[in-house]
């Protein structure tokens, strides 16, 4: 009797946790949505273009590990902003480069880093043995969860990929 009450603790504890990480995940995509009018995925875009410069939507979903389609999608809201541009290249009229505007530059600049940034420091304080017994322990939860094959970006974002600033205003104005 004891070791089930424990065991049932214990899950609930793991559990909350997990409900506290999408909580954060969640709160920091509406704060982001809230001050900058941009979700996670359209600021890593952003961030990108203005360290790597113009680039081919192909390498861009690449780089930022999001599918083409949803690329498309990005860039689409981001150019009706005026934060992107698309260009046809010179030395072939066929291929695109997206790039920042100014407006798109100033934008990234004043807004705060992604989640995944702060997480990603924080976790390259840790000492390595430590890092990857946090991998492997989320590796497990993933694998007790059946979510091997679900797909996800390195990103920590919550509602659509590509939302532009309407979905924006009804993702914050939604009460659950």
């Amino acid at each position: 009797m004891h070791d089930k009450a424990e065991m049932n603790g214990r899950e609930e504890r793991i559990l909350r946790s997990l409900r506290r990480i999408s909580r954060a995940v969640d709160l920091y995509s509406r704060k982001l949505a809230g001050s900058h009018q941009l979700t996670g995925p359209q600021l890593v875009v952003l961030r990108q273009l203005r360290v790597e410069g113009p680039q081919a939507p192909g390498r861009l979903a690449k780089t930022v590990s999001l599918s083409h389609a949803t690329i498309t999608g990005i860039v689409d809201r981001l150019e009706s902003r005026g934060l992107v541009v698309r260009t046809r290249r010179t030395d072939d009229r066929r291929r695109v480069d997206v790039a920042l505007t100014e407006l798109g530059a100033d934008t990234v600049q004043r807004a705060p880093s992604p989640l995944q940034e702060r997480l990603a420091k924080r976790l390259a304080a840790l000492p390595e043995a430590e890092q990857r017994r946090l991998e492997d322990t989320l590796g497990q939860i993933v694998e007790m969860m059946e979510a091997r094959d679900l797909a996800a970006a390195p990103h920590l974002t919550a509602g659509d990929l590509d939302a532009d600033a309407d979905d924006v205003r009804e993702f914050l104005s939604d009460e659950g």
